[in-house]
This record gives structure tokens, sequence and C-alpha cells, in this order.
């Protein structure tokens, strides 16, 4: 083992063991957020982010393995995620979030291509055992940092089935799956709308609502990101388990439906919930934001296109999807456009004001398509972000929390419940 790792391992093990191992009391999310800011190790500015627990709540996998034929293990020329990369970055753990999107539902290839991403993930981390293991719950991922390795919380992004049969999501979760979002990515399923999508039912219709309940029954995180406002807050108020926003801005700071409102961020936050803060420009950044909106809008398809197009295999789907990886932003930004990480630690330190420092965190999209800030170029920048805090002026403890250990905690309230 790596000296770097061996001190970060020997630096979180007593953190994470004394508070979610060790301590078998009913804590409170306050009491609980105390907890790890009064056991937190002290360390000097130049080592916080290689000591610290530093976990992602929304990366892109799979889908360049898939289509593509690679290995996770290996180092690439371009995109932005590659173990040997996001070791570099510091990471201890991360949502390794398995993508299925739009392409594949008009012919109901959907389910097809969840379980192939899912089985691919697995065979994948089983391959690479030597750098990261899966990880099922707050424990395992201690465990598996206990030994040098990062850890996979395995998470779906995109519809696992457009009728949400629970028979399927079962057998996902059999699979190892443990994090979910409940909409067909950015379209509006059987049970629940999206953000951009037809507004169908309201929000969360009665089977939407099953689904939530059998989620909570499994022990799943839910994950409401890319979902409509009255979805997000239907599913809070149903969900007996805190609820996650995976990867987003706050729609204070840049008015698009993939934001979060206010109201929205303060409701999953009061029953214990945590929100990702996305890297991209497009939901953080309201210069860059402006300059998209005035640019021309390319035509939009009609819903008649789809209705008149021909049938496709799941291979002609793939050949579609393939076109466009690795699913990172290509056009150029000009200067006065482009956020630094600075901005994006205003957005982090806007969350902070709004719900506190216990329901932040990153959920950075990397390989999912955000225009990045300049000073970040892939996951091995990721220590970009623990300065960008602390040239806020924020608190090592703070620091920790936004960094990982927030997602730790609510990956320990939902999978590891007392029944």
């Amino acid at each position: 083992m790596k000296r770097r790792d061996l001190i970060k391992c020997l630096t979180i093990l007593p953190i994470a063991e004394f508070s979610l191992l060790k301590y078998q009391g009913n804590l409170s999310f306050d009491e609980f957020g105390s907890l790890l800011s009064t056991t937190l190790f002290k360390s000097t500015d130049s080592d916080l982010h290689s000591n610290a627990f530093v976990m992602d709540g929304h990366i892109h996998m799979m889908s360049r393995q898939l289509l593509q034929g690679l290995d996770i293990g290996v180092r690439y020329a371009d995109g932005h995620v590659d173990l040997p990369r996001a070791k570099d970055g510091g990471l201890d753990a991360m949502f390794f979030s398995c993508y299925t999107p739009e392409p594949y539902y008009p012919d109901r290839h959907e389910v097809k291509n969840t379980f192939r991403v899912v089985e691919l993930a697995l065979s994948q981390l089983e391959k690479n055992n030597h750098l990261i293991e899966l990880a099922y719950n707050a424990s395992d991922i201690v465990r598996i940092n206990r030994k040098g390795k990062m850890a996979a919380f395995l998470d779906l992004e995109g519809g696992f089935d457009l009728d949400g049969d629970l028979n399927i999501l079962r057998a996902l979760y059999r699979s190892g799956l443990r994090s979910v979002q409940l909409t067909a990515h950015n379209e509006t399923n059987a049970f629940i709308d999206s953000c951009y999508g037809e507004k169908r039912w309201g929000g969360l219709n009665a089977h939407g609502r099953k689904v939530v309940a059998e989620m909570n029954k499994l022990g799943m995180l839910i994950n409401v990101a890319h979902a409509s406002d009255d979805a997000i807050l239907q599913t809070v108020e149903v969900s007996s388990q805190p609820v996650i926003y995976s990867h987003g801005g706050f729609r204070g700071i840049v008015n698009s439906p993939r934001c979060i409102t206010d109201d929205c961020a303060k409701a999953l936050a009061s029953k214990g919930g945590v929100i990702g803060i996305q890297f991209g420009s497009s939901f953080n950044n309201p210069k860059y934001a402006q300059w998209v909106a005035s640019k021309p809008k390319p035509e939009a398809i009609s819903k008649a296109f789809f209705k008149e197009r021909k049938t496709l295999t799941i291979e002609e789907v793939d050949q579609m999807v393939s076109k466009d990886l690795p699913f990172v932003h290509k056009e150029v930004i000009p200067d006065e456009y482009w956020m630094g990480t600075d901005q994006l630690a205003k957005v982090i330190d806007y969350g902070v004001q709004l719900v506190g420092e216990d329901h932040i965190a990153l959920g950075s999209d990397f390989d999912g398509g955000p225009p990045l800030p300049r000073e970040i170029k892939d996951v091995s920048d990721y220590p970009q972000m623990t300065k960008a805090m602390q040239n806020l002026g924020y608190s090592e403890s703070r620091i920790r929390k936004i960094l990982g250990l927030n997602w730790l905690r609510v990956i320990k309230d939902v999978t590891e419940k007392k029944n």
C-alpha cells in the first residue's frame, strides 16, 4: 500500500468506525453531525484532501465499457473517468452510476440495457478487484477503504423499467443495485413526472408511492434528481427514509428545471436528505446559462417523429448512442462564460447557507456531459474542489462532510436502517 493510501485509511477509519459502526445508539440527525465534527482528526491545509474521506455522488460508468469494449482499470486518453485517474483524484468511494438514456425507451429496451450495464459493472469490478470493490452499505465502504481500495456504490440513472415493475426492482437489488433515480432520466414514466417531461401525474402517482415504499423496505437510496418540483416534494413526504438529489444546482442561482428549488431543498434536508452539487456551468454559472439561452436553439424533434420512425433493435440503438461517446462537453466556452471552481464553491456555500452543512455534498456528473470548471479537466483534479472550499474559509470539519461524510451518513441511514 502506498504511504498516501495508508495515511488516508488510518485517518478516516477512526472517524467512520466510531460514528457508523461502534456507536449503536439512535442518533438524531443534528447529533450525528455534531459527532462527526467533534471526532475528526486535524490536518494541515496541504494534506486535507489526501487524508479526507472523498465520495462522489454521481459518476457515469459502464456506457463506454459496454459500447466501446473498454476496461475501467485502464487510463484513457479522453473522457473524465477511469480508475487510475479516480485514484489520482483521491476518491475513496463513488456512486458507480450506470446509465440507461432515452434512445432505449421508445422500443422498450430500457430493462435489457439496465441489466446489461449492471452486469457489466459487476464483472468490471471483479476484474479490477485490486483497485475497487462493490459496497452494499456504509460499513462495506469503511471495510473496503481499510484495505486501501476504492468502494463502488452501485447506482442507476434512467428508468429501470418505464412501468415501474417491482419485481424488476427487486431483481436489480439482488444484483447489487442500491441507488435508483426515479424518473426515466429527463422523461416522465408511468409513475413519476420528470422536470423536463410531460406532467402526467401531478408529481408522484399511486404506483410511484408503491415504488418508494418498496425502495424503503429494501433499503435503497431514492434519487429525485431530474424529477419535477411536485414529484420531489411528494417523494420526500411519503418516504420513510432520507431522499437524495444526487447531482444538480440551485434554482436560486440558475433558473433551470434541472436545478432544485429552495423549497424542495429545505424539504429534502428536513428529513435527512443530501444534495449533490454537479460540476457543470449549465446549472451553476448564470453567465454561462444566459449565454447558452441567447444562442439559436436547434430544431426540436417532434413527437410525431418518434411515432413514425421504424422500430430499432437494441444493437441499432447502441450504434446511435455510441456516436456521442465519451459523454463530455465538446463545445469551446469563451473565457467570460467559463466558470472556475471559485464559482462552484459559491454554489456550495449557497446550499450550506440554505440547508446546512450536513446536507450538501458533491455529485460531479463526470462523463455525463457537464461543461467543467476551468481548473478541472477530469476526476484526477478532484483536489481542486477542496482548495476552492478552503479558499472560502470553510472549517476542516465542514469540508470533510461535503467531500464525503454526508454521503456516508445518508447511505448508513438508508441501507443500515433498523427494522
